[in-house]
């Protein structure tokens, strides 16, 4: 991986929104898109609970990590 000033690439990528709080993204407070809704109603049936069809961006982002870690989806096995 490249290096610049001695931070490897993946610390930089730490910076950016990939890592973000929901709370604090600019379009946190629009409707989820599609994608996470498709992907919230996937875990959701998997969980046996119901989907909310009215979360924001952001509220889809951290129910679908409450359900990840639930089910087990979409999370490495050493976090398990």
């Amino acid at each position: 991986m490249a290096q610049t000033k001695g931070n490897t690439q993946d610390e930089q990528v730490q910076g950016t929104n990939a890592i973000k709080d929901p709370d604090e993204w600019k379009t946190g407070d629009e409707p989820m898109t599609g994608a996470q809704q498709s992907y919230l109603q996937t875990l959701s049936d998997e969980a046996g609970e119901e989907t909310d069809e009215n979360l924001t961006k952001a509220e889809a982002s951290k129910r679908i990590d409450e359900l990840q870690q639930k089910t087990g989806r979409g999370v490495d096995q050493d976090d398990k």
